[in-house]
């Protein structure tokens, strides 16, 4: 996306059919294991998003042949799980947070030095969740000061396998792991507080390698191989999350939203605006890449506000944005605690929220760990400001989110990075009614 800026102002009610681009941590995933599998796996609905390319860019400058038979779709050509060979520059992961955390974790077993840089904000993001227990299962890896990019791992040290208690309920975390785990002597075990999201784990049985995992646990041992075989990515539910919150809060929108990935460990937001009153109903259920998948029909429906049950936090860390939104617009308090993962994000959410929310009238107060949000009488939010997103994707998005209810319009900072999850956003949300132009 070239434009800086949006100008956004309600639109008409949102109605129509929508297919979002694909699961940006399925695309990771996908290229990821298909690079290191033996065989030819074919790749569709991958998202065509700069953080997955990020990840398929890496893999061919570690040597691996992919190619792009057309949009959406690669053909990758596994080299095998000890075939990747050493970069001759640093490996750029963009604002790809999650490439570069699972990355580590299977550079950490290589035989190679390599070195792992990002953009301005992923060069701000903690790395030390992973580099630590990497550490523990024997790998070398410094890191900037403080912790953080760029990542310089030394290849040549043999891991072992840990059991590990994952205190921070992260799937990065837990899926760095497990990759460092398939280069280990000796069985890796990764416990959780709270379940975390499955991907890795789904992946690596689809892939063939032997895994044990449950809600709160998974194990493997090293010594395997990759098999081959091919992925169809499902429509990503985070994408999905603005379109569903958005026909939630403008009165008369009536839509449906196509093949949408309904990984349990991924849907918390489903299950929060349901205790909020959203008029949500699944359909088709079925199975795409391994994922399971519905198409989602949303209506508008008078929200109100909750306690946001803590259980589901884990599942919906993506989607608190624009579930700030939705509470913007629902009648009484809505109180998210748990939440303290937001304050490391592509920016510190809970503040950045905060402050584009108060632009917009909204009373709320702010906590280490989420914030109460006192939702406006009727849902109508204030408008004629000014939204600075600092470059983070999902804040923009839930801002253009947030206009189509506002007084008058909203001009919303530094999108560009939208691009990195959702390509198209503009024009698909334009498409179903929608006032969002470019600046």
């Amino acid at each position: 996306m070239s434009a800086a800026s949006w100008n956004a102002a309600p639109g008409a009610p949102l109605r129509g059919e929508v297919r979002v681009p694909g699961d940006k941590s399925v695309s990771h995933r996908a290229i990821m294991l298909a690079a290191l599998a033996d065989g030819t796996s074919r790749i569709d609905g991958f998202l065509e998003g700069e953080d997955a390319r990020a990840t398929e860019a890496i893999f061919r400058r570690l040597g691996v042949l992919i190619e792009t038979p057309g949009a959406g779709s690669r053909i990758v050509h596994g080299v095998g799980i000890d075939g990747l060979r050493a970069s001759d520059a640093p490996l750029d992961c963009g604002n790809a947070g999650t490439g570069m955390r699972l990355i580590a974790g299977l550079l950490a077993g290589q035989a190679f030095d390599s070195t792992l840089v990002g953009d301005a904000s992923l060069s701000k993001r903690p790395m030390r969740r992973v580099t630590e227990p990497l550490a523990r299962m024997g790998a070398r890896i410094d890191t900037g000061d403080g912790g953080v990019p760029p990542l310089h791992v030394h290849g040549g040290t043999p891991l072992r396998g840990i059991e590990f208690d994952n205190v921070l309920a992260s799937a990065q975390v837990k899926s760095c792991l497990l990759l460092a785990g398939l280069y280990a002597d000796g069985e890796t075990v990764v416990h959780e507080p709270r379940p975390t999201r499955d991907y890795t784990e789904r992946m690596l049985a689809a892939f063939g390698w032997p895994i044990e995992f449950a809600p709160g646990i998974a194990r493997l041992t090293g010594g395997h191989r990759l098999r081959a075989t091919d992925v169809r990515v499902p429509a990503d539910f985070s994408s999905a999350a603005f379109f569903l919150v958005a026909a939630s809060i403008v009165p008369g929108s009536d839509l449906l939203l196509r093949r949408v990935g309904m990984n349990p460990r991924r849907t918390g937001l489903l299950h929060v605006l349901r205790l909020m009153g959203a008029d949500i109903v699944e359909s088709d259920a079925g199975e795409e890449g391994g994922e399971p998948v519905a198409d989602l029909r949303v209506r508008y429906a008078p929200l109100h506000g909750i306690d946001v049950p803590e259980q589901h936090v884990p599942d919906m860390i993506d989607e608190f944005p624009v579930l700030f939104i939705a509470a913007a617009c629902a009648h009484g308090a809505t109180r998210v605690t748990g939440a303290h993962e937001l304050r490391v994000k592509e920016s510190d959410r809970i503040a950045t929220m905060a402050a584009g929310l108060r632009a917009l009238d909204v009373d709320l107060d702010e906590a280490e760990d989420g914030a109460t949000i006192r939702g406006r009488a009727g849902g109508a939010l204030g408008g004629n400001a000014r939204i600075d997103s600092h470059g983070d994707h999902r804040i923009a998005m839930a801002f253009a989110v947030a206009a189509q209810r506002s007084g008058s319009p909203v001009t919303v900072d530094d999108v560009a990075n939208v691009a990195t999850s959702f390509p198209g956003f503009e024009s698909l949300a334009r498409g179903v009614g929608f006032g969002l132009t470019t600046a």
